[in-house]
């Protein structure tokens, strides 16, 4: 069975709600990267900073994969605001706030991602289920880690 256009235009449409979402994680990541303060400085600064490096390049993965499937990605702060499900940062968060906040970031992404995957699925797309599968694979990691973290 050919995929349809309508298909693509919904993985396109999946995807671009990440690309949105990755957008709004990478500033929000800077922002308790260069506020979070206390006795876990060193060990929250520097995997801030990790976490930053990896949105970035998921990022550039999933508007790529938008770019070959002959999509638009979402490119403005505007546009990312508006249709992101990840929130800013609000500001003056406490360490603890932060890492709680990152987790429930991690989860929002998986359970979007594995709908991704579905539309993917359902278009025949294996390439960008596949790019999902490796992005749930990480997330759910670093997920794992930062709960380890809070307790």
């Amino acid at each position: 069975m050919a995929t349809t256009a309508n298909q693509t235009k919904n993985v396109v449409g999946a995807l671009n709600q990440q690309v949105a979402n990755l957008t709004v994680l990478f500033t929000k990541l800077h922002n308790y990267h260069w506020y979070v303060t206390g006795e876990n400085f060193f060990e929250l600064h520097s995997k801030l900073e990790e976490f930053y490096d990896y949105t970035a390049e998921k990022l550039d993965e999933v508007a790529e994969r938008i770019l070959a499937l002959q999509g638009n990605p979402v490119a403005t702060l505007k546009e990312s605001l508006s249709i992101a499900t990840i929130k800013e940062a609000k500001g003056g968060e406490a360490p603890k706030e932060m890492v709680q906040a990152v987790l429930a970031d991690f989860e929002q992404l998986i359970s979007e991602l594995k709908e991704t995957i579905a539309i993917a699925e359902d278009a025949e797309d294996d390439s960008t289920a596949d790019l999902c599968v490796q992005t749930i694979t990480d997330l759910q990691k670093n997920a794992w880690m930062l709960r380890a973290f809070l307790r």
